[in-house]
């Protein structure tokens, strides 16, 4: 369970203060896989870094139950001199899981071959993606945070990457950003919305995509 208590963020821009989010208050149950709706630079990214712990909100705060991800599939934290393989011993040390474990299902999950001793500078955006997904949902969180991972890689992998997220959803709940509709109904049951700064929680992931594309002036998907 996360929970928002009278959460707010403002930015300094050349026309003055923005505010992305503005005095929310909500709570993302537990167990739950929602759907974050919002129009491009409303502030979905700003949101779940308030949610990950990696911004500060202006006001207000974030209170959450149990364990909570990084950003699923973010590679911004690998250290570029160190192969794919030291990566994941170095993850798996820092949150206290099993390594030998985390080592051998990213080593199958990601589908590097070889590349997965080679130093992480030598990837390719795409192989970083793949095993930047492979280490984040090999760790077992409460809520993971998504962000449009599940369509890094060809059809097979995006399957198997769905497949496993939804293996996790069985124990764990998620806050999904993605601008794929389709997506959307496959990953998520529920869905919050935002625009203009305020949050609105829908238990119907329909309804919740009915509200964003009211938003959005359009019926068609995104």
């Amino acid at each position: 369970m996360i929970r928002l208590e009278n959460l707010s963020k403002s930015f300094m821009t050349p026309r003055g203060r923005k505010t992305v989010i503005d005095r929310a208050s909500l709570t993302f149950p537990g167990g739950v896989s929602v759907a974050l709706l919002a129009r491009n630079g409303a502030g979905k990214s700003t949101l779940m870094g308030m949610i990950g712990g990696t911004i500060q909100p202006t006001k207000g705060r974030v209170v959450s139950q149990g364990s909570v991800s990084w950003p699923v599939g973010f590679s911004g934290s690998f250290h570029q001199d160190l192969t794919g393989v030291q990566n994941v011993r170095f993850v798996a040390r820092v949150y206290g899981v099993d390594t030998e474990e985390l080592v051998a299902f990213v080593e199958d999950f990601a589908e590097l071959g070889g590349h997965f001793y080679s130093p992480v500078r030598t990837y390719s955006s795409g192989m970083k993606s793949r095993l930047a997904f492979g280490v984040s949902i090999g760790v077992p969180f409460d809520t993971y945070l998504v962000d449009e991972v599940t369509s890094v890689g060809d059809a097979n992998f995006r399957r198997k990457s769905r497949v496993i997220f939804l293996e996790r959803m069985k124990s764990a709940g998620a806050i999904v950003v993605t601008h794929s509709m389709a997506q959307v109904r496959k990953l998520c049951t529920a869905g919050v919305v935002l625009e203009n700064g305020h949050l609105d929680y829908f238990e119907d992931i329909e309804e919740a995509i009915a509200q964003h594309q009211r938003n959005m002036g359009s019926a068609e998907e995104e």
